[in-house]
């Protein structure tokens, strides 16, 4: 009996072995597996984040989240934590997908200067010369409260390329404000994508005053979804087909999209079913097995964590990864330098304040002083995070690449972007 008890023992313990196994994903690695002590690391310091995140999961702060840190052309920490859908005990695996909003940003800025290296599209050109629409946009008076527009008056200038990779266009997120003229638009990318045609889109845009003259004024808004159309436009494709062609396939960016297919759906995480802090219910929007009706530039991508790893190690090495091309050096190297002059008035803080102090380069966020900002990192690091509760940022002096993937959509977001940060910085050795 007692040899009959032990074989059954073992093979328990075999099949759980086994299903562990099988939940184990085959990730295309995008970098060579190292310890971290060969990238100047500490594999005990490291340790904190997997204590920390297991921590707040046990507490229903989050739902699990995976984490990709290369340096040194290395891969030296790549680990999945939690679940993937905690309601049904899901275990979250390194494949799992999530919606990326706004690191999709970055995407579609390349995607467009590729188009500018062909000589299709010039930065400094006005928006008007593709889009015959924006010519003639007005820009809001507002009486002392803000809640009503008391007239309009003549941009002084047209909205330019530029202007909608930098986010000085003066079309506003309507979610982030509560003036009458946000009232006008769209709350957000997801929320124009799942609502309105991409020509609905840009009638919208064009027909409302905007907020701010353009080129006075950084403020949170839809540039890159005008700058998605524009590539089709341009392209005569839509934005998921070039964006494959000239970014994903070359990049092995296998799992990045703008929709899950029915074949990797159990891959796409759920966040939480309430908010934690304010224990309201919360979803991931936009929900990217369903269709939407544009492909938004500026918010509405899926990936993975190794998927966008590959994207960043391109931008921290200068425009090539995996003897792939996207971009001469010069091009990211313009890409990733500060463009916001000191006449303009930079808001970002108002849309994360985790970047408070930062600059803007064209479609992310560039560290420009050792100080001020609040968060490590170097003079040159470059970033742009996801509502969905996603965050990346390479440090080229640190040669540094970080991934962070959860699906934390409210004000934890903007908790893990600090922590996460910290938890890696104190890691580094040398």
């Amino acid at each position: 009996m007692k040899v009959l008890q032990a074989a059954a023992v073992l093979i328990l313990v075999c099949l759980v072995a086994l299903a562990a196994h099988a939940q184990t994903p085959s990730v295309q690695l995008p970098l060579p597996r190292a310890k971290p002590e060969e990238a100047g690391m500490s594999s005990e310091r490291l340790k904190r984040i997997e204590a920390t995140l297991n921590d707040d999961i046990q507490h229903d702060r989050m739902p699990g989240a995976v984490v990709a840190i290369a340096r040194r052309g290395k891969l030296v920490y790549f680990e999945a934590f939690g679940y993937r859908d905690k309601a049904a005990n899901v275990p979250m695996t390194t494949d799992t997908i999530f919606n990326i909003a706004s690191m999709t940003k970055p995407i579609t800025t390349v995607g467009a200067l590729a188009l500018y290296e062909q000589g299709k599209l010039l930065v400094g050109e006005p928006l008007a010369k593709y889009m015959p629409e924006f010519s003639n946009m007005k820009v809001a008076l507002l009486d002392e409260t803000g809640q009503q527009i008391t007239g309009t008056v003549p941009a002084e200038r047209p909205i330019t390329i530029q202007d909608l990779m930098r986010h000085t266009s003066g079309m506003i997120y309507g979610g982030r404000g509560s003036t009458a003229v946000h009232k006008l638009y769209p709350a957000g990318s997801a929320a124009a994508a799942s609502s309105l045609t991409g020509s609905e889109f840009l009638d919208k845009l064009s027909s409302a005053p905007l907020l701010w003259q353009p080129g006075t004024t950084w403020d949170y808004g839809f540039g890159l979804d005008v700058l998605g159309l524009l590539i089709e436009q341009i392209a005569q494709e839509d934005l998921r087909t070039y964006l494959q062609n000239t970014i994903f396939r070359p990049l092995g960016m296998t799992d990045t999209g703008f929709s899950i297919p029915e074949n990797k759906a159990a891959r796409y995480a759920k966040a939480l079913p309430n908010d934690p802090d304010t224990g309201k219910p919360q979803t991931v929007e936009p929900v990217l097995t369903e269709p939407l009706k544009f492909d938004c530039g500026g918010g509405c991508a899926a990936s993975t964590a190794s998927d966008y790893l590959r994207f960043a190690l391109m931008l921290l090495n200068r425009g090539e990864f995996g003897g792939k091309r996207i971009l001469a050096s010069e091009t990211v190297d313009y890409m990733l330098s500060n463009q916001l002059g000191p006449n303009i008035r930079n808001l970002i803080a108002s849309a994360d304040p985790t970047r408070a102090g930062f600059g803007f380069g064209l479609g992310l966020a560039v560290r420009t002083t050792p100080g001020i900002v609040p968060m490590m990192g170097s003079v040159g690091d470059f970033s742009w995070p996801g509502a969905s509760g996603t965050n990346w940022w390479v440090d080229p002096k640190e040669q540094l690449v970080v991934v962070f993937m959860a699906h934390t959509p409210g004000p934890a977001r903007w908790h893990y972007r600090f922590l996460i940060n910290a938890l890696v910085y104190q890691a580094i050795m040398n």
